[in-house]
């Protein structure tokens, strides 16, 4: 009778021994990965950047090669939370780079291709703010804000057809704003709030030029402006 209970114990630790290294391991993996997209979307809700980058980081190193869509979707996230955390060049290189990758697998109506686009539209546009800001030539900044305007009317023209309710409205708006960007008297962008997104930050081609400091006090008359929705950058 004790040898079979003997027997019986040993394909017990057996079978947890070949558990944990088998489908217990890969359990405990999508654990792991669970808690880092946690942790980093609550981070985003309270406004920690820093930290929520970090855990993005560590969920997408915990990815496998087949969850695409879901490392798409965290590599987005990802690049918000720089726009928020003064690295404002940087998720906009992330974010057109993951676009091209984006739109070589989803057709463009997609909504990780169009949450995608209004993104990198969005960092387009607060990079041409802060060239204006600093200086930097309208040979330079020009194309950038053009891009910008490009990718807020493509969206525009989807979301004609979208059932979304005020979704056309809000991206006219932000095409709107950007065309506004571009033609409004360096002046009259100075004495503008410095939105979030480009708050202790610097777009990379002011070349040891100063930025211009905002002038207290409301804008001339005229000089009334809109930003583009702020939801696409946080």
């Amino acid at each position: 009778m004790r040898v079979w209970m003997v027997v019986a114990w040993l394909f017990v630790g057996m079978a947890g021994l070949i558990f944990h290294y088998g489908p217990g391991r890969e359990l405990e993996k999508i654990d792991v990965l669970n808690a880092n997209v946690t942790q980093a979307r609550m981070s985003v809700d309270m406004g920690n950047w820093s930290e929520a980058i970090e855990n993005f980081d560590a969920a997408i190193a915990g990815l496998t090669e087949d969850q695409v869509e879901l490392r798409y979707q965290l590599r987005l996230e990802k690049a918000k939370a720089q726009m928020m955390d003064s690295q404002l060049p940087e998720a906009r290189l992330a974010l057109e780079t993951l676009l091209q990758e984006v739109s070589e697998k989803f057709e463009p109506e997609a909504p990780i291709a169009q949450d995608t686009r209004l993104a990198l539209a969005s960092a387009q546009y607060y990079v041409t703010w802060l060239m204006r800001l600093e200086g930097v030539g309208r040979e330079e900044w020009e194309p950038e804000i053009e891009a910008a305007r490009q990718n807020y009317r493509i969206l525009s023209e989807m979301s004609t057809n979208s059932v979304e309710t005020g979704s056309s409205a809000k991206r006219r708006e932000d095409l709107e704003a950007a065309v506004r960007l571009a033609r409004m008297d360096l002046t009259d962008l100075q004495a503008l709030p410095l939105p979030s997104q480009c708050k202790n930050c610097k777009s990379g081609k002011c070349r040891g030029k100063k930025p211009g400091k905002p002038k207290e006090g409301p804008p001339k008359t005229g000089a009334t402006f809109q930003k583009p929705d702020e939801q696409s950058g946080s």
